[in-house]
């Protein structure tokens, strides 16, 4: 900071040399002034040092409302238009000033635009529940003509449609994911499975086999609803990259740092090695989804999202043409299981 602070004062620094510089010249070309060269040097390291105090008692007075502003910047407070310091001078008032024009400004545009978030998350949720109505009815008409091989055709798409209509309500309310969370404890392979009744439809039109494996009784501490949803993501992701006649593996365990483990393993062509690092960000498809002309790039990214807030680890493995592993490890027991006993 003190050498920006000389950069900007060069043009100060340079006067003041000039200036004895000139001094300097006019005593040595003036024959009526006789002075010892000594006195001279004497004259000029007198003025350079107090022309060193000078500046340096300039920084420290000049700088001090830019050293908070900095330690402001650096301290990441929420509130730092609440904690600005004093002004000093009337650059730094005006500094001030601007700054505090600029937070309020801000707060007005990001208020309208919380307001119109919320207008729209509410007018999704709010239609995504009134397309459920007619889903709803249309499953009683599918399960009382389930013997139709038509009807089985028509429930496939019910599903998909169904599949998409819930994962846009989750998508809405997923920002206050931390205002519906709620730790019970659950058997993991009951959880599984109840996500894979639903979607059996899908394993029965492409004829894909589900086994399980490991252990049957793993417990785990969680919210039961989202930890669904993300196993439905990695669910619906296998059956669609997966091979008809292929075999989907549910893997179960506890491992030495008993954390409870889920592995998902398909037969699917794999991902490729440059893009797995890629496969959770928002949007992208990857090789393997524009071939399949299948993917959007939302599935794993809202996966991967829910993990984390959550507090589930998600990681995948896979290699070209052998297939994919999708595992999330589960968080140790902690202080939440005593108020669940």
């Amino acid at each position: 900071m003190f050498i920006g602070y000389m950069k900007d004062m060069k043009s100060w620094i340079l006067f003041f040399l000039g200036t004895i510089g000139f001094i300097d010249l006019v005593l040595w070309l003036d024959q009526g002034i006789i002075v010892e060269v000594t006195s001279i040097l004497y004259f000029n390291i007198l003025l350079l040092l107090f022309f060193i105090v000078f500046l340096a008692w300039r920084y420290y007075v000049e700088m001090k409302f830019t050293k908070e502003l900095v330690l402001l910047i650096d301290g990441q407070f929420d509130d730092w238009d609440v904690a600005l310091p004093d002004p000093v001078y009337l650059r730094d008032k005006k500094t001030r000033e601007i700054l505090l024009q600029g937070v309020e400004q801000l707060s007005k545009r990001l208020s309208t635009l919380k307001q119109a978030s919320i207008s729209d998350s509410d007018y999704i949720a709010s239609w995504v529940h009134e397309v459920k109505t007619p889903l709803t009815a249309m499953k009683l008409l599918i399960d009382e003509h389930r013997g139709d091989p038509v009807i089985r055709k028509v429930e496939l798409e019910w599903l998909r449609l169904h599949l998409l209509i819930d994962r846009q309500l989750s998508i809405s309310r997923l920002p206050t994911l931390e205002a519906d969370y709620i730790l019970e404890k659950g058997n993991l392979q009951q959880l599984v499975k109840a996500e894979v009744r639903e979607l059996a439809s899908w394993f029965m039109e492409k004829n894909i086999a589900v086994e399980f494996e490991g252990a049957e009784d793993a417990e785990v501490v969680t919210d039961s609803k989202w930890c669904r949803f993300l196993i439905r993501q990695l669910l619906t992701n296998a059956v669609k990259y997966s091979p008809s006649g292929g075999t989907i593996t549910i893997w179960t365990s506890e491992l030495e740092t008993e954390n409870m483990q889920l592995i998902i393993t398909d037969e699917g062509p794999g991902i490729k090695a440059h893009d797995l690092p890629r496969i959770f960000d928002k949007g992208f498809t990857g090789g393997t989804g524009r071939i399949h002309n299948a993917a959007t790039g939302l599935g794993l990214y809202l996966a991967k999202t829910v993990a984390t807030k959550i507090g589930i680890t998600m990681m995948a493995s896979s290699e070209n043409s052998k297939g994919t592993s999708m595992e999330i490890i589960f968080p140790t027991k902690n202080d939440f299981d005593k108020i669940l006993k």
